[in-house]
């Protein structure tokens, strides 16, 4: 079975760009462009990894990953910003992030990571 994954992030052509090329990987994908969205989704549908970005216009990332703390404990979560700092790093681990990586992305690095996130939530 595929897994889902859902990327979440203001710009669109991020958005569609990071999904093309991960359903070209073998996954599911579906995106959408704010906070709001994201938790009606995940709350919605089965996902097996989101990619969130944090700075958004609604709500960010944070508070995505605050609500879902609440609602949805266990959805894996890698965190992609091109803000990246050791503090928001440590932030969004604290709030359920299972990883942090920066934009521009390496999209081996970020396969590897999603890898290892449905692997760690497979055992």
């Amino acid at each position: 079975m595929q897994a889902t994954i859902l990327v979440v992030d203001d710009d669109v052509v991020t958005c569609q760009v990071l999904s093309q090329e991960l359903s070209q990987s073998g996954y599911t994908t579906h995106w959408v462009t704010n906070g709001n969205d994201a938790i009606d989704y995940i709350l919605s549908k089965p996902v097996d990894v989101m990619l969130l970005d944090l700075r958004m216009p609604d709500i960010d990332g944070f508070q995505v990953l605050r609500e879902l703390e609440k609602t949805k404990p266990r959805t894996k979560t890698i965190v992609l910003t091109g803000y990246g700092d050791f503090k928001g790093a440590v932030e969004a681990t604290r709030l359920g992030a299972t990883d942090f990586i920066n934009k521009p992305y390496d999209l081996d690095e970020l396969l590897i990571s999603i890898r290892k996130v449905l692997t760690d939530s497979a055992d």
